[in-house]
């Protein structure tokens, strides 16, 4: 006979282990609860909305970033570098303007001594805007360098203005010796500082508004949010039944959308851009060499001719600059010539014919220097300085002068093309931050809807 045990009165039945041993299976059950369909439609619902978002806001910031360079590029960047160049050439042009005026005659013809004024305001003007639009230390210094040295100048100027009047000859040693070596040893070179400076800012400006790296990041974002899309639309087919989420293929659609007109206003803008800074930025800034070099060979033939010292180092640095000059190929005016043939070639302009002009009239001006020394050789400094300071066809004052008007002329023709390419470049990048947001928002409510319906079935 078996025996059959009972509860006792009272009692309740349990099966399985104590309480005790069943408290560690209250998380398992609870994180089990997660992986049902409604914690998986609240977890998708959240992680499409923050992917579209996310999308959204680096697409929004990488097309703003774009825009805000490109359309700094004319009134800020470009206009600093020209500021900067102006800087330059009006301390150039001032000291070889007021140290030929003295040298060519006791009184020194009110146009020069006007134009030696109208360089110095252009030069105080520049350095006033530079000054404060400066954010580097090393530009701030070198401006710093050119303040002190034109108050420096002007007061040797002043210096060599009343020795003259007195009768003192303009020879090795005079106020006027002392006011052109302050501005080749400081002005000029602090000038040439900030130019350098400000056309670096310029290029990095340029790169912000063509760079790809921050596009290809957008473009594999985007192709991540398209396949998260994908991957969405195919878990709720399988477990709705339904073949097409209408709040998915919104925010696919919207997707392809977004990316399309990025894509279209990229390359449109880099086109517009690439086209400006080739054929315009660049072939400006290698004139602005060009003609900076040309103003220095003019300031050491000037300051030859006072000093009379017989240093072969003037000769010597003419010759090294004049095959920086050029023309030629290596040369600044060959590349320019180059920059703006291939613009001619897709948009006409008369830049080519310029440069050219700036060569010829370069070549001939050449010679007239080399005849300059060859004059300070044979000692015949009479003919020396005639030469260098008189106004009469052929001299190095005249070729001087029919240089500066070649470079003012090309250079200008080449920041109009600059300033076209910019302002459509910046044109096609000014839409996207605003149609991305949109699309992006509309993105997040199509996610948002498509996944709410099927979470609402479950409640």
């Amino acid at each position: 006979m078996t025996a059959t045990l009972t509860a006792p009165a009272g009692a309740t039945a349990t099966a399985g282990p104590p309480a005790a041993h069943r408290a560690p299976r209250r998380p398992r059950r609870t994180r089990g609860v997660l992986l049902h369909t409604p914690g998986k439609l609240s977890a998708l619902l959240a992680g499409l909305v923050l992917l579209s978002l996310a999308w959204g806001a680096l697409g929004g910031w990488v097309a703003a970033q774009h825009s805000s360079a490109a359309d700094a590029l004319v009134p800020v960047n470009d206009r600093l570098s020209l500021d900067a160049r102006h800087m330059y050439q009006s301390i150039a042009d001032a000291d070889a303007t007021i140290t030929a005026a003295f040298l060519a005659s006791p009184t020194p013809p009110l146009g020069q001594l006007q134009r030696y004024e109208k360089d110095l305001a252009t030069a105080h003007g520049d350095l006033s805007v530079l000054q404060a639009a400066s954010g580097d230390q090393a530009e701030g210094t070198a401006l710093g360098q050119v303040g002190g040295g034109l108050s420096a100048y002007s007061g040797y100027v002043g210096e060599a203005t009343a020795e003259y009047a007195m009768g003192y000859p303009l020879t090795g040693g005079s106020f006027l010796q002392v006011a052109s070596e302050e501005a080749h040893l400081v002005l000029l070179p602090a000038a040439s500082t900030v130019f350098t400076r400000e056309n670096a800012a310029l290029d990095a400006a340029s790169g912000q508004a063509t760079g790809v790296p921050t596009e290809i990041a957008l473009l594999v974002l985007a192709v991540v949010t398209g396949f998260v899309l994908y991957r969405a639309q195919r878990w709720l087919a399988r477990r709705t039944n339904r073949l097409f989420s209408p709040g998915l293929v919104l925010a696919s659609l919207m997707l392809v959308i977004g990316v399309a007109w990025l894509a279209a206003g990229f390359l449109a803008a880099r086109s517009d851009l690439s086209r400006g800074i080739g054929h315009g930025s660049a072939p400006v800034q290698d004139l602005a060499l060009a003609s900076i070099g040309v103003q220095q060979i003019r300031g050491d033939a000037v300051l030859n001719v006072i000093s009379r010292s017989g240093n072969a180092s003037f000769q010597q640095d003419f010759v090294a600059a004049s095959k920086k000059i050029g023309p030629g190929p290596g040369t600044w005016l060959g590349a320019a010539a180059s920059a703006q043939e291939a613009g001619a070639r897709e948009s006409g302009g008369a830049g080519p014919s310029l440069v050219a002009s700036a060569g010829r009239d370069a070549t001939s001006w050449y010679a007239a220097n080399t005849r300059v020394y060859l004059l300070g050789t044979h000692a015949d400094y009479a003919g020396e300085r005639n030469l260098v300071v008189g106004t009469a066809a052929g001299s190095t004052l005249a070729g001087y002068n029919a240089l500066e008007d070649d470079f003012s002329n090309a250079i200008q023709a080449d920041q109009a093309v600059f300033a076209s390419g910019a302002s459509e470049g910046a044109s096609a990048l000014d839409p996207l931050p605003g149609v991305v947001i949109a699309t992006s928002l509309l993105m997040a409510a199509g996610c948002a809807w498509a996944v709410s319906r099927r979470l609402a079935e479950y409640r």
